[in-house]
């Protein structure tokens, strides 16, 4: 069964979803409540609104500190790889050790995982992640000191705006060319 709160943070209303595994899915922050519910009906069907246990409590704690310009690590963060396809899940590994206010390119991850040439599909896995903020994908950058994509809501500026609160030095380039 999957189960989902909404919260407050500074940049607005987020979501948690998890099952008994650990987190099944986190929505970033968007100003209105009923957006952000909308959108973890959308995207997680039939998950139900609950209190966060302990473990998933403690992760919101840290979602919205990062957010309020902490530095939490997410490294214990439980999180459901059950349908996570397994390259995906290595990606996911590597993202979750850049540190906040560092970055890593993709090529950079890519390499990390045995293979440069890997650097579209780390971009294409992290497309795909579903734990934004906890596998912190806003902190994998194109080359060339470009900022790269971002599939959250907001796109690139939400990337930015994650990278600035962190005060990645990636922030400050992206100003420049974004």
């Amino acid at each position: 069964m999957t189960q989902f709160t909404l919260f407050e943070t500074s940049l607005g209303w987020a979501a948690v979803a998890w099952t008994a595994a650990g987190l099944a899915r986190v929505r970033l922050p968007q100003a209105s409540r009923d957006r952000v519910l909308a959108a973890v009906k959308r995207r997680t069907p039939g998950a139900e609104e609950a209190a966060p246990p302990p473990a998933v409590a403690a992760v919101i704690a840290d979602i919205q500190s990062l957010l309020a310009g902490g530095k939490p690590s997410f490294a214990d963060a439980p999180i459901d790889l059950a349908s996570t396809p397994e390259f995906n899940a290595r990606v996911y590994a590597v993202a979750r050790e850049i540190p906040p206010g560092e970055t890593l390119t993709y090529g950079e991850v890519a390499e990390r995982l045995g293979d440069k040439r890997l650097a579209r599909d780390v971009g294409q896995a992290l497309g795909q992640n579903p734990w934004p903020i906890v596998v912190p994908c806003h902190r994998v950058t194109a080359g060339g000191g470009n900022l790269g994509g971002f599939s959250a809501p907001g796109g690139a500026s939400t990337k930015l705006k994650l990278l600035a609160i962190e005060g990645a030095p990636a922030a400050a380039q992206g100003d420049l060319f974004g």
